[in-house]
């Protein structure tokens, strides 16, 4: 595991290559190590996608303010929506997914396609392995572009991550990005074969595992379908029900983890970020508090420590709350070595029990998959048996066909708790559960953001494609809606 993170140095040199200078030998420096191996740079990428959707950061991700899940005790503006100050979160996003991922996936593909044949393979053999690990490169792409155009918008897709000859690219509109993604799964999944090797101990997720990628492409194809539910129906049930009878993750062992170390600086982003860091800056929030309190959740021992004298006491986002006097992050998120999560099976038996709530063929009934995505939750934390059924039993949780965007949306939002970015996607698809933020700036006018606004780099640097971009989508605003969140 170490001799990943040893390459990550060398993976971001690797990208200046892609740097803009009127020097004519500014590329020939001999002593950068321009000839990375492309499982090297796929793991760089691997890692630094994790890191963005894992961390606490609130330099980089701010989702789980939006979702009620952590209040803080010190600098309130980040929980009040404020980023365009020191902060700058939306400029670190942008950077962190276009040149450290999308960067260096790019550059992997550059380099499979020169990869020589090693003499112990067959032609046909290397040909075979050669398109396990470029389709998979590309299923990483797909799923970063689908992150962008989720906290975005429109953003910059058919001349992105060239600028060798594109300085100033121009934005898509947000739906042909999405269709284009849809496309590119349909040709991509399958050319992926099981019966040959992809990338090896480089591929932190699945370990070149070709069989758990093709399960991961049609989860994230069902992800992207289901987005679309509101604003096209038509292309939502064909891409949902296409990926459904596909295969996808519907069980933990099926789950897209990224393996951190136990060491310093190899570790989990979360425990950097408290532990590590030997820091008190969040505490657990009263929304995510309250609701699993009502419901006697038996998550909230691995969510939540418990306060002085007993029980689960919640802060409240946008102010400033004592550290004492409120529930902290679970012991269990805060292991150095625990996974990151890309995808998980209660993620996906989500979307499949809406899925089949608006009527598509997934296999199965919306309350068999809801009860699914509850239980898979509960397994992950260690809940099981008899305190599941429980559960399930509670007439507050018990699936409800007349009721079932709050039922499912209430229960995504507490078995996504810390994965915050997941969660906001639910909770603007299905406008449950009622989340307010009393305590937000001018800016976001009272409400939970809807989405992130443009780098401020973008403004001054690439000023006419953001003003037409920031046009076409209604305006450069935190209350802007994404494009599918019609409702």
């Amino acid at each position: 595991m170490k001799k990943i993170f040893s390459i990550l140095t060398i993976g971001s040199l690797a990208m200046l290559t892609s740097c803009v200078n009127g020097d004519e030998d500014f590329n020939n420096n001999k002593s950068q190590p321009y000839e990375v191996p492309a499982a090297l740079l796929f793991t760089n990428a691997q890692k630094e996608l994790m890191d963005q959707m894992e961390t606490p950061s609130v330099n980089l991700n701010v989702f789980r303010f939006f979702q009620h899940y952590l209040a803080t005790t010190i600098y309130r503006n980040d929980a009040r929506f404020n980023f365009t100050g020191t902060r700058k979160v939306p400029d670190n996003m942008w950077l962190a997914l276009y040149t450290d991922v999308l960067g260096n996936l790019k550059k992997a593909k550059e380099v499979i396609a020169k990869e020589g044949q090693p003499a112990s393979l067959t032609q046909a053999e290397w040909n075979k392995q050669q398109a396990n690990k470029l389709a998979i490169v590309n299923l990483m792409e797909i799923y970063t572009y689908q992150v962008l155009v989720d906290s975005f918008g429109n953003v910059p897709y058919s001349e992105a991550a060239k600028p060798e000859t594109i300085v100033l690219p121009k934005y898509d509109d947000a739906k042909a990005i999405y269709t284009d993604l849809i496309a590119r799964l349909n040709t991509i999944i399958p050319t992926l074969d099981p019966a040959y090797p992809s990338f090896e101990s480089e591929d932190n997720i699945y370990n070149g595992n070709v069989g758990d990628w093709i399960v991961f492409g049609n989860s994230l194809k069902l992800k992207i379908g289901i987005n679309l539910a509101d604003v096209d129906p038509t292309l939502a049930k064909q891409t949902v029900e296409s990926a459904a009878a596909a295969g996808v993750m519907t069980i933990n062992s099926e789950n897209s983890l990224f393996k951190y170390d136990a060491t310093s600086p190899n570790f989990n982003r979360m425990y950097a970020e408290v532990i590590a860091s030997n820091r008190n800056d969040f505490v657990a929030e009263e929304g995510i508090v309250d609701a699993m309190n009502a419901l006697n959740d038996p998550r909230r021992p691995y969510y939540f420590t418990e306060i002085s004298g007993g029980g689960y006491v919640g802060g409240t986002v946008g102010l400033t709350n004592a550290y004492s006097e409120n529930s902290h992050i679970g012991k269990s998120l805060l292991e150095p070595n625990k996974s990151g999560i890309l995808f998980d099976a209660a993620e996906v038996n989500f979307y499949l029990a809406e899925a089949a709530a608006r009527g598509y063929n997934v296999g199965d009934t919306a309350e068999s998959y809801y009860n699914a995505a509850i239980t898979q939750s509960m397994a992950q934390w260690g809940v099981t048996g008899s305190a599941v059924t429980t559960y399930l039993a509670n007439p507050d949780v018990i699936y409800s066909a007349a009721n079932w965007k709050q039922r499912i949306g209430q229960q995504a939002w507490i078995a996504m708790y810390n994965r915050g970015f997941e969660s906001w996607n639910f909770y603007r698809r299905l406008d449950s559960p009622v989340l307010t933020a009393p305590n937000a700036i001018p800016a976001a006018e009272g409400k939970v953001p809807v989405r992130l606004t443009y780098p401020i780099n973008e403004q001054t640097v690439n000023g006419a494609n953001w003003a037409q971009a920031s046009t076409a989508i209604g305006g450069d605003k935190l209350t802007t809606k994404i494009f599918w969140d019609v409702n």
